[in-house]
């Protein structure tokens, strides 16, 4: 079964594209975290971070790079997040890449929510041992 962006790509659904090349579409959010939330999208569905080939995410990485400066340039904004979400875990609602770039301003109160956790005694370094590339 087709993904929905499979489905946008296609034009099955519509959208508002902002760019579109060979390798991805970029397109607003229909349920931003702030107005002018970009999606970049691989063409090809690769569900995850690690399944899609380094050229076209770092192709994806540049065109976010440049889906940020135009939100700074053309919505004033003053900060961007720049996010992937890996798998459902991670909150991933579509198991199809795609780059989050969120235009940010002072005071908009929509920081998110990352609890922070603590290590116990020794506890980084174990951590450090066992993720060590």
């Amino acid at each position: 079964m087709a993904t929905v962006f499979e489905m946008i790509i296609n034009g099955d659904i519509p959208s508002v594209k902002l760019y579109e090349d060979d390798e991805c579409i970029v397109i607003l959010d229909i349920n931003p975290v702030s107005k002018g939330h970009a999606l970049v999208i691989s063409r090809r569905c690769y569900p995850t971070f690690t399944d899609v080939p380094m050229e076209t995410l770092s192709h994806m990485m540049e065109i976010a790079r440049k889906v940020d400066s135009r939100q700074r340039e053309v919505l004033g904004a003053e900060g961007t997040n720049i996010m992937i979400n890996n798998s459902p875990a991670s909150g991933q609602e579509v198991p199809h890449l795609h780059i989050h770039v969120i235009p940010r301003f002072p005071g908009d109160g929509k920081t998110p929510a990352f609890p922070k956790e603590k290590y116990s005694d020794g506890e980084i370094g174990e951590y450090g041992e066992k993720l060590r590339i």
